[in-house]
């Protein structure tokens, strides 16, 4: 379910008229309640979508409540847009750069309002695979309206009450707000409400260096705002590798991105028509100018409203409703999914969640949600992406590993494309093949972290992985040169190729 404050409506009225017929229908009625349901979701984003799906195939009979639009934030304003916005950024800039290629220079004018139709298509496109009416073909209820419990097994949905058998709460979370004095005087944009920009801003400050904030700095430097991004930590993506933030730091530096590390935003104010946030640098204080202000902090879990209590349901306001490993609450009879109770905000996690709790809520066998296997990716230039435990994780809960290095300037592909700056790491238990995680910095990382994740999940180790053929070039083929890498370690008669074993990072 999406935050309560809808953001603006695009400007584009055919294209919005199209989206809206598939997501939250003009004039929509809903239907006349079953005596009973199977399974009542709230929530239409991945995770309830996903749900309500899967338990409709099984012949079970489902409501669907969603407050606001059918996609969630992933459709709305997440995963789609955002990549959207990415790759105009990327095709962009590589213009910019094809001299190199033998093609004239490129100038550097955006058409920012051409970048902004081309997401509201790819948005109108995408959500037809979602849409009300394939929802209603498969048999689903769908409600537009608040949700809140009345009763253990009863959701109040506006004024219809439903009653249920098994419920499942995939509310999501919004962006975080912000206690940062004058800003709220001064407005700003967050990840709900910056995809609706009519023009490009001349001057753009971020908040936050997390994800999000460095995939947007990025991106819009490159589609020629000035872009300063403010992390109060010494580093940007905290949770990642050294390494990795580094590298990531020093593209976006050279992309033109004014990076401030280590540096507080204390204020924010307007002066002669102007936004200025005030700021903190190990004592020093500076003022910088800007048109908009993204704020990009963190995400807080959807509750509110629910009246939880009242079903039987523990939550927390900031870490949000309490699961076990089977993503049951404390009412037996109801689960969560998705952002609302998931320590990992994607949209994989999250559909993956939808469909394990309708498996635990109706199936014979109950199945736990493996962390360790979840990819995840950074969609930055280049991507940072990763799978199970790093090595500092690793060495505190004191599994001996070692780490496997293959730079992407030592792949035959990678170079070809000009895309050789990153690297892959490959975690092995020592002493055995068997990998434990992996961090991939490279222009296709999204790409080649699945790779791995379908390697460990398999239980492929490191003298097998070295025997598997993988064409020619390829830029995947960094993974098999770690594996040899390993096999050469061990002084094994197998054909080598440059990449040498690392020691720990």
């Amino acid at each position: 379910m999406s935050p309560i404050a809808a953001p603006p409506t695009p400007s584009d009225p055919a294209s919005q008229d199209d989206f809206l017929r598939r997501v939250r229908p003009s004039g929509w009625q809903n239907p006349p309640p079953r005596s009973r349901y199977d399974l009542v979701v709230i929530g239409g984003g991945p995770a309830g979508l996903s749900a309500a799906e899967i338990a409709s195939r099984h012949g079970l009979s489902v409501a669907l409540v969603e407050r606001y639009r059918l996609g969630g934030n992933s459709l709305n304003s997440g995963s789609i847009p955002s990549k959207a916005i990415i790759r105009a950024a990327r095709v962009l800039s590589s213009l910019r750069d094809d001299e190199e290629y033998g093609a004239a220079a490129f100038g550097p004018l955006t058409d920012f309002p051409a970048v902004m139709e081309r997401i509201r298509r790819i948005r109108t496109r995408i959500a037809e695979y979602h849409s009300v009416e394939r929802l209603q073909a498969q048999g689903i209820d769908v409600f537009f309206a608040d949700a809140r419990f009345a009763e253990a097994h009863v959701v109040i949905a506006g004024q219809t009450p439903l009653s249920f058998k098994k419920a499942l709460i995939a509310t999501g979370a919004r962006p975080r707000s912000s206690n940062i004095p004058g800003l709220d005087l001064v407005g700003y944009l967050t990840s709900d409400s910056i995809f609706d920009l009519a023009e490009l801003p001349k001057r753009l400050g971020v908040i936050g260096g997390g994800p999000l904030g460095c995939e947007l700095a990025q991106a819009f430097c490159r589609l020629g705002s000035r872009v300063t991004i403010f992390q109060n930590e010494a580093k940007f993506l905290p949770d990642e590798e050294r390494e990795a933030a580094e590298l990531l730091s020093m593209s976006m530096s050279r992309d033109g991105v004014d990076t401030r590390l280590n540096t507080t935003v204390v204020g924010a104010r307007t002066d002669a028509g102007a936004k200025w946030l005030d700021t903190v640098n190990d004592g020093i204080k500076c003022s910088i100018v800007v048109d908009e202000i993204l704020l990009s902090i963190g995400r807080a879990p959807n509750v509110e409203g629910l009246a939880l209590a009242a079903g039987g349901i523990n939550f927390e306001m900031e870490q949000g409703i309490d699961v076990d490993d089977f993503l049951c609450t404390t009412n037996v009879d109801v689960y969560a999914a998705g952002d609302v109770c998931n320590r990992h905000l994607f949209t994989n996690v999250a559909e993956s969640s939808g469909r394990l709790a309708v498996q635990n809520a109706f199936g014979a066998r109950m199945g736990r949600q493996h962390q360790a296997a979840i990819p995840w990716c950074t969609y930055c230039d280049p991507e940072i992406a990763h799978i199970g435990v790093h090595a500092r994780e690793a060495r505190e809960r004191s599994i001996p590993v070692k780490c496997y290095t293959v730079m992407m300037q030592d792949v035959d592909r990678a170079i070809t494309d000009g895309q050789d700056y990153g690297f892959i790491k490959v975690y092995v238990r020592q002493r055995t093949d068997q990998i434990l995680g992996a961090t991939i910095v490279a222009t296709r990382a999204s790409e080649l972290i699945n790779e791995m994740s379908v390697i460990m999940s398999a239980g492929i180790g490191m003298r097998r992985l070295a025997t598997i053929v993988h064409t020619y070039p390829a830029q995947s083929d960094a993974i098999r040169l770690a594996a040899v890498a390993f096999v050469n370690s061990r002084s094994e008669d197998l054909d080598g190729r440059r990449p040498q074993a690392t020691g720990p990072p």
